[in-house]
């Protein structure tokens, strides 16, 4: 199947990027949107060749200020990341030549590309996410923190301590404290058996507290009524990144019904955030391991979305 380079515009300049086309005609095409983090068009593996062999179409590419692209990606708000998700959908169509065409996002990336669907749903004809969860920031960075501190063995009222500064640390950043301030209270608490979890990245700088606070306000729950088009929404059971049965109650209570038939919703036993195991072995590639219920799932609901 031939890749071409090519270039999505983007606010903070033109972004490198990579178009998969399959051999015959294309009768679908998604783009593809990275997490949280740095990210590359070279972080999808072998999962754009796979949609490829099916008919499938992608998109995929760097994020502002990775792999030789232009920008900072550590800048962004979500509504940055959704306008650069429906360009990046537009650039597809124009080089691809396909009327049915939607969005697939890793973790944050759902969010996005939920953002960017309810944004424009004139523009955006399926969503699927990965790993991307129905609460907002604060709650799900809040289960986070606890998994990791109690799987580090840290005793319940150490927990709770972390707990408490994770709470007022949201707090203040939501209600416009300045993120330099909120980090000088922070390191007061370098000493305790807690700050290395709650206080180490992403949360270590006033860059990152900053970046945090712009994402404080999203809601995807409050979205998914509004959401126009088929979604199919999947986790690893042994997700530590998110509250996988908190979502599955997001999704039952708020997703409409008006695609019923088409929506979807699966959990994979044995993997993890990223849908394979964790730890991955180092001796085979991250493609290879994912659920292996994974792709025969995406494809059966591509089926049905691009026929």
């Amino acid at each position: 199947m031939p890749e071409t380079v090519i270039f999505v515009d983007s606010a903070q300049g033109p972004l490198n990027a990579v178009l998969c086309l399959p051999d015959g005609p294309a009768r679908g095409g998604l783009v593809l949107s990275d997490g949280s983090g740095p990210a590359t068009r070279d972080d999808w593996q072998g999962v754009p060749g796979w949609l490829a062999e099916r008919g499938i179409a992608t998109l995929r590419h760097d994020k502002p200020g990775c792999g030789g692209s232009p920008g900072d990606w550590r800048t962004q708000t979500f509504a940055d990341r959704a306008a650069e998700a429906l360009g990046a959908l537009a650039t597809l169509r124009k080089h691809a030549g396909v009327e049915r065409a939607g969005l697939i996002g890793y973790s944050q990336g759902g969010w996005i590309s939920l953002l960017a669907a309810v944004t424009a749903p004139d523009q955006v004809d399926f969503v699927v996410t990965l790993g991307g969860p129905f609460v907002g920031m604060e709650e799900q960075e809040r289960a986070l923190l606890a998994r990791v501190m109690r799987r580090h063995g840290l005793a319940e009222e150490s927990v709770a301590a972390g707990l408490a500064w994770a709470d007022e640390r949201a707090a203040r950043l939501a209600a416009g404290e300045d993120p330099d301030s909120v980090l000088e209270s922070q390191a007061r608490h370098a000493g305790a058996d807690w700050a290395a979890v709650v206080d180490g990245g992403p949360y270590a700088t006033a860059q990152e507290l900053g970046f945090f606070a712009r994402a404080l306000s999203f809601d995807p729950a409050a979205l998914l009524p509004f959401l126009g088009c088929p979604l199919l929404a999947l986790f690893g059971g042994d997700d530590e990144h998110v509250p996988v049965e908190r979502s599955l109650q997001v999704l039952g209570a708020r997703l409409p019904a008006r695609h019923r038939g088409l929506n979807g919703v699966g959990v994979f036993p044995g993997v993890g955030h990223m849908l394979y195991p964790v730890p991955p072995r180092d001796d085979i590639s991250l493609f290879e391991q994912l659920s292996p219920a994974f792709l025969p799932l995406l494809g059966a609901f591509l089926d049905r979305v691009a026929p």
